[in-house]
């Protein structure tokens, strides 16, 4: 006590301000709070990050939050998200009732609804919440709100007209109207960054106001879902938005035009996420010709592209570094040459459902690409192992790779890998059924970095894998969910071999019993979240073993693990005081652990 009285004598208020501003993790801010009150008045006034949910009486706690923390820069809700008073999640509440009518039967929508609020709604964010914070937080630089569907334009306003200082907001899941966007563009002249993902109720007259308003600050903007948006938005976007760096596009309704107009009109563009249908060709060759600066691109979903449009990407965009193909079924290997020839730079590269591109396309990307760090090959049947030959000899820095069903790929390539990519922190496979011990053996002898292992539905896989792995590798992330072949022999040298595991799934496997649990108490002191489902042999005496050396534990996953009674859901329970989550059957819970932890215990819907 003599110490802290010290302290409070000594350092005047600006010095242990400065101090609790350097403090990162919520918790350690929450626990200064409590020293004293001089040091609660003094962490309330450096607060600068909130995120709430907005269940419950949201609006009431709202203005408890801004009336507490006066210093409130960046707010976050969440109603996704519980709050303290309730007792579990919920899903995201239910929305207004959506029709295809045009934009001004909205109102008309929204009044007829108000007799009919359920009691949800009457406990979500509303316009009352907002106008708390506008009153609150004049120095408000970041607002997030995310699912609020009870938040109209009127709130939006009232924040557009007192937060000046607004750089980035999110409104994904609002259903707010164009007067609210209208009455941002006008008011934050210093908007950077906003996101109108599922923002149903806006059209062209809302994006065009804000664009024309604030668009010379605006970098970042993100659109999906928005019914009534159209190509008239982009070129107002165009036209007035010349620094946007930043494009995400989600719609049925945006055509070639729109995103020539942005090609032309943001010669600044940095990122551009497409997943509009009816797109063609026509409008990546104007990317590839005045977009020079592009170093994201992202396609989803695109039938009519040739391989045209990334020739054109390839041959312009010569900063590109990091390309997302999924379920481009027109592009072959002669878009991966043309893309690899001409961006050299390339350090992160995404196939996804793309049935035309083999093994020829990926041979040039290895040679060309010398850079690449994070290579995604996810359901290619076409791409052969003389692929990853040519990324383990060029590719020397690669960091993490992932595999999902390439049946053409197997232990060969695995080898070639993990002799040539020795910086290999992450590797992910998933259903590759040719891909066995060889490999992975030879992973753990190459890779010495990896910290990150995830082996799903491989056949293959014995314990002579996770052997070589505990032996070669300090991992502190593994996932070996159904490879039947392993045993306790092979979970043991996990334990053994691997101290700073933090999270391990072993679901569905049938051959580990309580034996591997207790290694696992004994060895890996930092585990925090583990998956046993479907795990038949593993009883409540390996539970207690897993407990007493796993103290730090957030999460247990045990559904369908028949010899695992109440006695061990209460032994997991009472036993890790970090416990935040444990899933089991309903029917496994005594009375007793459910009143003691009913806010960590979620059940497997098996009552229908």
């Amino acid at each position: 006590m003599r110490g802290s009285d010290l302290i409070n004598s000594r350092l005047p208020d600006e010095l242990i301000m400065d101090v609790f501003q350097r403090l990162e993790d919520k918790s350690d801010c929450d626990a200064v709070s409590l020293v004293c009150r001089r040091w609660r008045k003094l962490e309330r006034a450096t607060r600068r990050t909130i995120k709430i949910g907005a269940s419950g009486p949201a609006n009431q706690l709202l203005e408890n939050v801004v009336e507490r923390f006066k210093g409130l820069q960046k707010l976050f809700v969440d109603e996704r998200l519980p709050v303290v008073s309730l007792s579990s999640p919920r899903a995201p509440p239910s929305r207004r009732k959506r029709h295809s009518s045009p934009p001004m039967q909205f109102r008309h929508l929204a009044e007829s609804s108000e007799s009919e609020e359920t009691e949800l709604d009457r406990f979500s964010l509303s316009d009352a919440g907002l106008a708390a914070v506008a009153k609150g937080c004049k120095g408000l630089e970041k607002l997030s709100l995310i699912w609020c569907s009870s938040v109209t334009s009127l709130g939006l306003t009232t924040v557009a007209q007192n937060c000046k200082n607004l750089k980035s907001l999110d409104l994904q899941g609002c259903y707010v109207r164009d007067e609210g966007l209208i009455a941002v563009g006008q008011n934050c002249k210093q908007l950077e960054d906003l996101n109108l993902r599922f923002c149903e109720g806006l059209t062209d007259t809302g994006l065009v106001g804000l664009a024309e308003g604030c668009g010379r600050s605006l970098k970042s903007l993100g659109i999906a879902a928005c019914a009534w948006i159209t190509d008239k938005s982009l070129e107002a976007v165009a036209s007035n938005c010349t620094f946007l760096e930043t494009l995400s596009l989600d719609s049925e309704n945006i055509r070639n035009q729109g995103i020539i107009s942005v090609a032309k009109g943001c010669r600044s563009l940095k990122a551009l996420k497409l997943q509009c249908i009816n797109v063609v060709d026509e409008a990546l060759l104007a990317v590839g010709s005045f977009c020079s600066s592009l170093e994201l691109l992202a396609l989803y979903s695109f039938q009519r592209f040739t391989d045209k449009s990334l020739s054109a990407i390839g041959h312009g965009c010569k900063n590109l570094r990091d390309l997302t193909l999924s379920d481009c079924y027109f592009l072959s290997d002669k878009s991966l040459e043309d893309v690899a020839h001409g961006c050299t730079k390339m350090t992160h590269l995404e196939i996804n459902g793309c049935h035309n591109i083999g093994t020829s396309g990926l041979e040039h990307i290895g040679r060309s690409c010398p850079g690449l760090l994070e290579l995604a090959l996810l359901y290619c049947p076409r791409i052969g192992n003389s692929a990853l030959l040519e990324v383990g000899r060029s590719c020397s820095h690669l960091q993490a790779l992932h595999l999902v069903d390439c049946s053409s790929i197997n232990d060969e390539a695995i080898c070639n890998v993990a002799k040539g990519c020795r910086n290999l922190r992450k590797l992910h496979i998933r259903r590759c059924y040719e891909i066995g011990d060889e490999g992975i053996i030879s992973v753990g002898e190459n890779c010495s970095s990896l910290t990150d292992l995830s082996l799903r539905f491989c056949d293959r896989l014995g314990d002579q894998a996770l052997v070589a792995i505990a032996q070669g590798c300090s991992l502190r992330h593994l996932n070996v969910s159904g490879c039947h072949l392993i045993t306790d022999i092979g979970l043991t040298a996990i334990a053994r071999g691997c101290p700073d595991l933090i999270y391990l799934d072993v679901s569905v496997l049938q051959n580990i019993g309580d034996m591997a649990l207790a290694e696992l108490g004994d060895g890996c002191h930092l585990l925090k979240d583990i998956v046993l489902s479907h795990c038949r042999q593993i009883t409540d005496v390996g539970l207690r073993h897993l407990v007493r050396g796993c103290t730090r534990l957030e999460t247990c996953h045990m559904v369908y693990c028949p010899l695992v009674t109440a006695a061990g859901v209460a032994t997991i329970v009472s036993s890790c005081s970090h416990i935040k989550k444990v899933l089991v059957e309903k029917w496994k819970v005594s009375e007793r652990t459910r009143r003691r932890a009913s806010s960590v215990l979620s059940f497997l819907c098996v009552d229908l």
